[in-house]
């Protein structure tokens, strides 16, 4: 028998049993107590990192995963001997050498400007939201691969220490589950079934449970050993009654939770990133039509300058900046959904006997503004912007909006149909297309007149598109300074009204609903027709139709007059019933003012920036719990931050002002007294003072008397100490001035809004008991409450 020191014992370090192992079949033996556990951790979180890589582009982000679990797991391993105070120091210090490593390999990746510390700072404040709201697949990029990085690295630390210094092998697998769980939420509907994964998961963590244990302690094959007979008995019948109570736990949560389970295994997964809104575009930007009347006007102005570097420079090669899909009978509107999207952009099928030629341009932004990008159709790779993109139209824009000496190079895929098949093609019908067949209710009889009667003649529908396109050229005149306006009045008196009074003519953007009116999907394009490379000025503005054909895909119509034909009156070939004139100007519409703002609800699963404390370590289950508790809250609180933010600081002034108002309503509806729909405004405000008021005398001792409408409040601090009767009228003048007069409000007018919102907000917020002003900044109702 081999007799070993203690000393020699301690050298050995925990868990290993003095003088068994000694040779090398025993330190084969202990390598094989020892290898299972730390790999299966591995294993596990390397599983997340391949789940989560499904909607990705390309293998960077799973082996960024891999590499984090690895270097998590080891670095506990290697800091075995170390005091656990200790362990949790050293391996943040290596997270933060990984995490450097991996944010320049991915910006090299996806071709991002900017130094080490720039790329960083950007992907710390926006990696939650832009992984909810980026395209599939993913770039990775540094703000895409932050979170999951982090995530993957605090899962194995904690992990780590637990099974392995603490010999609670079961208990550690709980970081690596809700990694696991976490990757396959934000997975979604968005790729197949991840079943080999997850069985694999389970069968490693399964092999990892099996090995024996290397803490082994003289007594360990029976706890009771050496007690007293009555003692040894009494603690044997409490083991057996945990373990029978333990049994029948398990088997109760199983009962229950089969069913519920089986029942959605055929369900459709859940998509967090409906859940977060997608970068949005200004007013301007939603309909691009009312711009080129002012751009006619101003023709000299250079908005763009324009370079070829691939493929031949053609004069009057179109360059795309806005697709309006919605007809609602009053206004186009753009109504696309854009993602944040990387350098590559996902490719979109073409028809099958369709010429394609590559077309790459560097552009530069000169006086154009909002954050439409212009590009050639249909964008592939973007490099020199960050951009977001919308499939359904190939368009793009630049979150951050556009500023002067902007410069992107922009690799454009351009179609060019086979036009012999144009004669015999037929339009596509259901609901694909559903939306650019809509015709809305209203419109007038004359219009309906006049496509029926051009479908009457044209049975084919190219034939009925020429034949539209045709009549417009004919009978109508293009105008510089002809007003603006799209809906069925303003084109009812446009097509029909005398020429004498301002009739017949306008400008580009007014020939497009009668294609739709005679059965014809289509849709109206926004842009500019360069003269070759060089400046690109508002003169080179126009809008233009577009309609879909089978297997020919969207073709561009010209309806603009003939520049050497006088057009004819339109009399000659349609004489609908007189009828009284509409006013040749007809107001965009406006919406009334709503009590509650759109809905929005809870993000998706993210990693905290923290990690474990000496609780974790000895408290296992419970030190994570509390971090998976906290990182749920930090979601929370960045969610309703850049909520708050979004509604205050960006877009419009109109815009501006709505979100002060939603932030006001939101406020009453956190404190219990929420606005009804049928209120208005000025009954809001009165509702805002009783509410602030009777909150400051609960919270004085509930004796206070409640302060009248129109009445000082006092006791309050913040933005505004006092917030008199007239404050709160003058925040719903503003909503009923935007309401009622949109495009009038001025940014002061939006900075006041958001000083006079927030300042209630804070006020009502410090007028709580402390506890709920605790929960009052995490209370995710703002974020999917329905407005």
């Amino acid at each position: 028998m081999v007799t070993v020191s203690p000393a020699q014992a301690r050298a050995d370090g925990p868990g290993v049993p003095a003088g068994d192992d000694a040779g090398p079949g025993g330190r084969w033996a202990r390598l094989l107590r020892v290898v299972p556990v730390p790999l299966a951790l591995i294993t596990m979180i390397a599983l997340a990192g391949v789940v989560l890589g499904r909607v990705y582009a390309g293998p960077l982000l799973t082996r960024l995963v891999v590499g984090a679990a690895v270097g998590s797991v080891l670095v506990s391993v290697a800091a075995r001997r170390l005091p656990s105070w200790l362990v949790a120091p050293v391996s943040v210090a290596a997270l933060a050498g990984w995490t450097a490593l991996s944010l320049r390999l991915a910006a090299s990746h996806a071709g991002l400007p900017g130094s080490l510390g720039e790329v960083t700072a950007d992907a710390a404040r926006n990696a939650i939201p832009r992984l909810l709201t980026a395209m599939i697949p993913v770039e990775p990029a540094p703000d895409t691969v932050l979170v999951p990085l982090v995530a993957a690295w605090l899962a194995g630390l904690t992990a780590a220490e637990v099974a392995l210094r603490t010999g609670r092998v079961l208990l550690g697998y709980l970081p690596p589950v809700l990694l696991y769980a976490g990757a396959v939420y934000v997975v979604g509907p968005n790729a197949d079934p991840a079943v080999g994964p997850t069985v694999l998961f389970a069968a490693v963590a399964a092999a990892g449970l099996a090995v024996p244990s290397g803490q082994r302690t003289p007594a360990s094959a029976d706890p009771a050993a050496g007690l007293a007979p009555a003692v040894r008995a009494a603690v044997r019948l409490r083991l057996l009654a945990a373990s029978a109570a333990g049994v029948a736990v398990v088997v109760a949560l199983a009962a229950l939770l089969a069913p519920v389970v089986a029942g959605q295994v055929d369900d459709r997964p859940v998509d967090p990133r409906r859940y977060v809104e997608p970068p949005q575009v200004e007013s301007l930007d939603e309909n691009p039509l009312i711009r080129i009347s002012g751009w006619a006007l101003n023709p000299d102005q250079q908005l763009l300058d324009v370079r070829t570097e691939q493929g031949a420079p053609e004069q009057g090669a179109r360059i795309r900046l806005a697709v309006l899909s919605d007809y609602d009978g009053v206004t186009w509107r753009v109504g696309a959904t854009y993602r944040n999207a990387g350098r590559i952009l996902p490719a979109t099928p073409t028809a099958p006997d369709t010429t394609t030629d590559t077309v790459r341009q560097e552009i530069t932004v000169a006086d154009l503004t909002g954050r439409l990008l212009p590009a050639v159709a249909t964008p592939r790779e973007v490099t020199g912007a960050r951009v977001a993109y919308d499939p359904a139209t190939g368009t793009l824009i630049r979150p951050e909006g556009l500023v002067p000496g902007l410069r992107y190079t922009v690799t454009s895929v351009r179609e060019r149909p086979d036009t012999n098949l144009l004669a015999t093609a037929n339009v596509p019908a259901g609901d694909a297309v559903a939306r650019v067949l809509r015709v809305a209710d209203g419109a007038p009889e004359q219009l309906r007149r006049l496509a029926t009667q051009l479908a009457e003649e044209n049975g084919a529908p190219y034939a009925r598109a020429a034949a539209i396109e045709d009549f417009l050229a004919e009978h109508y005149r293009v105008t510089a300074d002809a007003p603006s306006g799209h809906a069925y009045p303003n084109l009812a008196f446009f097509l029909f009204g005398p020429r004498n009074g301002g009739g017949q003519r306008g400008t580009s953007e007014q020939f497009a609903v009668l294609g739709r009116l005679a059965g014809l999907p289509t849709r109206v394009v926004v842009g500019f027709t360069p003269k070759g490379d060089g400046p690109v000025r508002a003169a080179d503005a126009l809008a233009w139709p577009e309609v879909l054909f089978e297997g020919v895909g969207w073709v561009p119509f010209d309806p603009m007059p003939r520049p050497d034909e006088e057009p004819r009156p339109v009399e000659e070939d349609f004489r609908p019933p007189p009828d009284d004139p509409p006013p040749s100007q007809v107001p965009e519409p406006t919406a009334e003012p709503t009590a509650t703002p759109p809905a929005e609800a809870a993000p998706g699963p993210a990693a905290g920036r923290r990690g474990p404390g000496p609780a974790v370590l000895a408290g296992g289950g419970t030190g994570a719990l509390v971090l998976l508790i906290g990182l749920a809250l930090l979601v929370l609180a960045t969610l309703r931050r850049n909520l708050t933010r979004a509604r205050l600081e960006r877009g419009d002034p109109g815009r501006r002002v709505a979100g002060a108002w939603r932030e006001l309503t939101d406020a009453l509806r956190l404190a219990g007294a929420p606005v009804g729909d049928d209120l208005a405004a000025a009954e809001v405000a009165a509702q805002a003072r009783r509410t602030l008021a009777e909150a400051r005398a609960a919270l004085a001792g509930g004796g206070g008397p409640v302060v009248p409408d129109g009445a000082p409040s006092s006791g309050s601090n913040g933005a505004v100490a006092d917030l008199p009767g007239g404050e709160f009228d003058e925040l719903a003048r503003l909503l009923n001035q935007v309401a009622f007069a949109p495009g009038t409000a001025t940014p002061d007018q939006a900075d006041r809004a958001a000083t006079l919102a927030g300042g209630y907000v804070s006020a009502l917020r410090d007028a709580r008991p402390w506890w709920r002003r605790l929960l009052w900044r995490v209370h995710p109702g703002p974020l999917r409450w329905r407005r």
